[in-house]
Formats: C-alpha cells, sequence, structure tokens
C-alpha cells in the first residue's frame, strides 16, 4: 500500500492507517480531536467504493491524535505478567484434568490469528454477511480433517464444527433430538460422569440440562468387593470443582459401569435418549472404540449420519440447533485451530504420542 503524505487513507476513521514501519495507528472518533485535512492519494482513491465515481478533490479529514498498536507487553504488561506466570506454571505441573492438554505452537498460532476478527452467522455458503469466502474454505477444510480423523465416510457422516465447547454441544444436540422435558440418562457426576449430563442434587436441579430435561443417573458397580483407583472429586457448596490430583481407593465392586443395574433401570424410567460418555471416567465403555484428545483449541464437534435415524433427519436438527437454535457466530478462530490439530491428529508423531499417553494407565 502506498503512502499519501506519510498516511494512507483506509476507507473511514474507524478503520486503521498504516504508517511507516507497518505499525497501524487508529484515530480516535467521538473526543472532541483536532483534524487536519490531508489531500486524497490519487494511487488509492481514484474511485469511491460507495458511488463508483471519482473522488472529489476535497481534502479529508485526519485526527491528530491517534492509538497506536503496540504489542501485549507494550499495552498491557500486567495482563503479560500473568500469561508468563500461568506458562510457567503448566510448564513446570503436572496436568490430569480430563478436559485439559498443551496444544501446539501451530495452534495456538491459529487460535491468535486475524480469525477472531470475522463474524460469520450459518454454514458455509449460506452465511448472514458478506467476506466470508475464505472463512467458508476453512471451516469446509476443518469438517473434511474432521471426518478424516476419525475415518468416517463423507458419504454417510457430517459434521458441525460451531460448538463453543463440549457443553454447548451437548445441549445442541439434546435440542435436535429432544423435546422439553423428555427423560434422559446419563452416568452420575459423582461416578465420572459429566455435568452436562443432567446432573441434579435432592436440593438443587444443578445443570441445565436437569431442569429442561428430566434426568436419571446410572452409576458405577457399587457392590463391595475388589477395590479400584478413581478420581475424587471435591466438592464446594455442592458445586462440582475440580479433580484432586492424588488417587483414593474406594471399595466399589470392579469401578466400571454397571451395565446390568443401567438395563433394569432404563426399563423401568424408559429414556427417551442414553448418554453413553463421561468426565472422569478411566475406562472404556461396553463398544469398540478408540479414545482420542486431540490436542486442539477449546472447542467441539457434532458427529452426524446423513440418513434419517428413526425418523429424525440428524443433519438438519443438529445444523438448526447449533444455528440460530443455541449459538450466534462461530469462533472463526477455534475452528482453524481444530482445523491444524485434526491434521496433526493423522500424523504418525501424533499417533506415537497417544500410544505413549495410554501407556500410563498400565504404570
Amino acid at each position: 500500500m502506498q503512502a499519501c503524505n506519510g498516511a494512507a487513507m483506509m476507507g473511514s476513521l474507524q478503520q486503521p492507517i498504516w504508517v511507516k514501519g507497518n505499525r497501524p495507528i487508529f484515530p480516535l472518533k467521538g473526543y472532541g480531536l483536532k483534524l487536519n485535512s490531508v489531500k486524497p492519494c490519487r494511487a488509492q482513491l481514484e474511485s469511491s467504493l460507495v458511488t463508483g465515481k471519482p473522488p472529489s478533490s476535497d481534502s479529508f479529514p485526519v485526527a491528530e491524535t491517534r492509538f497506536v498498536d503496540h504489542g501485549l507487553s507494550e499495552a498491557d504488561p500486567e495482563v503479560r505478567a500473568i500469561i508468563n506466570k500461568e506458562k510457567e506454571r503448566q510448564f513446570k505441573s503436572l496436568e490430569l484434568i480430563a478436559s485439559e492438554n498443551f496444544t501446539s505452537r501451530a495452534v495456538m498460532e491459529a487460535v491468535g490469528s486475524c480469525l477472531t476478527n470475522k463474524y460469520s452467522e450459518g454454514l458455509p455458503g449460506k452465511r448472514y454477511y458478506g467476506g466470508n469466502e475464505y472463512i467458508d474454505e476453512l471451516e469446509i477444510l476443518c469438517q473434511k480433517r474432521a471426518l478424516a480423523a476419525f475415518h468416517l465416510d463423507e458419504n454417510k457422516w457430517g459434521v458441525n464444527v460451531q460448538p463453543l465447547s463440549g457443553s454447548p454441544a451437548n445441549f445442541e444436540v439434546y435440542t435436535a433430538i429432544l423435546n422439553p422435558h423428555d427423560r434422559i440418562m446419563g452416568l452420575d457426576l459423582p461416578h465420572g460422569g459429566h455435568l452436562s449430563h443432567g446432573f441434579m442434587t435432592p436440593k438443587r436441579r444443578v445443570s441445565g440440562t436437569s431442569i429442561y430435561f428430566e434426568s436419571m443417573p446410572y452409576r458405577l458397580d457399587e457392590s463391595t468387593g475388589n477395590s479400584s483407583l478413581l478420581l475424587r472429586l471435591n466438592w464446594f457448596s455442592g458445586w462440582y470443582a475440580y479433580l484432586v490430583v492424588d488417587l483414593i481407593c474406594l471399595k466399589f465392586g470392579t469401578g466400571l459401569v454397571d451395565y446390568d443395574m443401567l438395563e433394569k433401570t432404563a426399563t423401568l424410567f424408559r429414556p427417551k435418549l442414553i448418554i453413553c460418555g463421561a468426565s472422569a471416567y478411566p475406562r472404556d465403555f461396553d463398544y469398540p472404540r478408540m479414545r482420542k484428545s486431540l490436542r486442539g483449541p477449546r472447542g467441539g464437534m457434532i458427529f452426524f449420519k446423513k440418513d434419517p435415524v428413526l425418523g429424525v433427519d440428524l443433519e438438519s436438527a443438529i445444523n438448526n440447533a447449533v444455528f440460530p437454535g443455541l449459538q450466534g457466530g462461530p469462533h472463526n478462530h477455534t475452528i482453524g485451530g481444530l482445523a491444524v490439530c485434526l491434521q496433526h491428529a493423522q500424523s504418525p508423531e501424533f499417533k506415537a504420542y497417544q500410544n505413549q499417553v495410554l501407556s500410563f494407565k498400565d504404570e
């Protein structure tokens, strides 16, 4: 971009003005600032983007006082110091929280990129705003990589990569296939389940899921017998706070889901949905599956079959539940980071990394 009188105009006073050194400065508006006149730069203002006519010879006002776009260390050293302390804590700590992992440098670059500036309600090719051609390209790429990472046929399966995290993704699935006050069953939170699977106490419906749906938990085998290592849960005022790192020994029969009791309870309760998933259950469920921890950003994905299931068009139901049902525009920087980690998930290096993680459970 060529400069004109030391500055190149970019449309309006809300836009950055680029000066020497390629550092953007932002004119401030609405603070009684003194304006000077600068002649338009012919190389950049040969015609008006609004009228299609050549610009007039009138001068354009430019604010004398400008906001220089400093890096974080200069702009806010206090926040920079906190981030540095957190980085050091992560480097020196042992993390055993199920929903945490250390993302790669490439993922963090994508999450901290200009993708965070774009708003893009809707799906690729069906946006409500202009300027989304590259956002569409990114989201489609992320979808393809997600299906490839989980070895799913794109002709039979689809995926929505817009959920902001796991809990919203769960509620979006409920919204897609359930009616208010339908019955659900999920693994009880003190037994390793997740808050969004319908957790409630005798005094309070803690989770929004238990408020809008009728939930009944299933649990681990509680018969006396061999002891099993389980993660202890700490509670404060009835609210799940965090998982304690140390392991304690509890007298559970097998430490596994009590499938016999689950079947009996489901026969009596007749839930419309049984949730097969957990947050702090260190065992596999009773079906062939592969556990993945993607080292990606905090986001979510919802996979669905393209053919109707029990008469429900899952693709339409889930996409509509995500937007406009429960979310607005997606976090495009998160989708960018997700696309990066999904590509890495298919590499030999990632498989070796996952095998090393899984080997810890046998030590």
